[in-house]
């Protein structure tokens, strides 16, 4: 495996972008490629067969594209999938899991919240991380429609505000004191978020952590690219626009039909 070789990482569409970005900061000599599956968007609302299928198939464009290394950068495809891609080929995979171990381990009130896709909150291996707490209160909630209103560019539209209200307030009410972000969308709501819950109440997500593993995953194989300078590349099959606006002007957006 080339050490020029890229850093590969998919979703469903832009939310893995905030993983990206964390990923860039850290890394910002690697040559990355982001494939944003907005068209199969949201992952969270299918089942077990479709996110594998779908994350096989991003897999393999990004293999061809020569990854040294993928990021799963959707916690519905590593809930689900990640187990499959290990045992079907041939590189490591970086998965992401809702931050529930550090809001856990710090929670005062023993009561943290989590946000997560349907996917998510249904798959075997959340309810495994569950079970690990068996002191704290976990308050989940699906975050039903908040994929599909990021997708379409409308962070901050009143439809969002009025989903978001409708899925915190509860939490709050439950003295909650940490809320675990479980989708790699949902860090782009963090402003809208900070305007509904109290301040007290600390937003965690998992981006720097994911980030940190690349890295350590990355030196244990000694593909760390020393080089200078990195190019990296999005490619999407649907909604370039909103994926341009998340990332900002200075990258380029390749649409192809995945």
């Amino acid at each position: 495996m080339h050490n020029l070789n890229p850093i590969g990482l998919f979703d469903s569409g832009i939310g893995g972008t905030s993983i990206w970005k964390e990923i860039h900061t850290l890394l910002p000599n690697e040559n990355t490629i982001y494939l944003a599956d907005s068209k199969n968007a949201p992952y969270g609302q299918k089942s077990k067969e479709e996110i594998i299928f779908l994350s096989k198939k991003n897999t393999e464009i990004l293999l061809n594209k020569n990854a040294k290394i993928i990021v799963v950068a959707c916690n519905t495809a590593t809930t689900n999938a990640i187990k499959e891609l290990r045992s079907l080929y041939d590189v490591p995979f970086i998965g992401i899991e809702p931050a529930i171990k550090p809001a856990a381990h710090k929670s005062k009130t023993k009561t943290i919240g989590i946000l997560a896709t349907k996917g998510t909150l249904n798959s075997a291996l959340f309810s495994q991380s569950v079970l690990n707490y068996p002191s704290t209160k976990i308050v989940e909630q699906i975050g039903y429609g908040l994929v599909q209103l990021i997708e379409e560019g409308k962070i901050e539209s009143e439809a969002m505000k009025e989903l978001l209200t409708q899925y915190l307030s509860p939490m709050v009410k439950q003295n909650i004191d940490y809320l675990v972000l479980g989708c790699s969308h949902y860090p782009y709501l963090i402003p809208q978020i900070k305007k509904i819950i109290p301040q007290h109440i600390k937003i965690i997500d998992s981006g720097q952590a994911v980030a940190l593993q690349t890295k350590n995953v990355l030196s244990e194989n000694n593909t760390l690219n020393k080089g200078l300078g990195s190019s990296n590349l999005f490619y999407t099959n649907s909604n370039p626009q909103v994926l341009q606006k998340i990332i900002g002007l200075r990258y380029t957006i390749i649409e192809e039909d995945f």
